[in-house]
């Protein structure tokens, strides 16, 4: 009896440990950098570039919804969102962004 009820706590152990290893799995961390003639697109080709990164269906379906700077598809969640934008870059405007994307 001793041995069912250890393997059964060793079971349970090990599922909670897999259940949080798969909940932690579903973000990441992305960052983009981008180039425009202004700082708006530079920061549209770096987000594009954060989404893309992350999911390529999710870009999809962005760019033909809403389409603004810091917003994910319909699915992921965004966090920590940092942007630096400065003169520079092929373009003019040079933007790197940051964010946690969350499934």
């Amino acid at each position: 009896m001793t041995k069912i009820v250890a393997l059964a706590a060793a079971i349970a152990v090990s599922t909670l440990a897999v259940v949080s290893t798969a909940s932690a799995a579903t973000c990441v961390d992305k960052g983009g950098r981008g180039t425009g003639s202004t700082i708006p697109d530079a920061k549209f080709q770096a987000w594009e570039a954060v989404l893309q990164a992350t999911d390529w269906g999710m870009w999809a379906a962005w760019i033909t919804s809403s389409s603004k700077v810091g917003n994910a598809a319909a699915g992921y969640k965004v966090s920590r969102y940092r942007e630096k934008c400065y003169s520079g870059g092929a373009l003019g405007k040079e933007c790197i962004i940051r964010a946690k994307l969350c499934k």
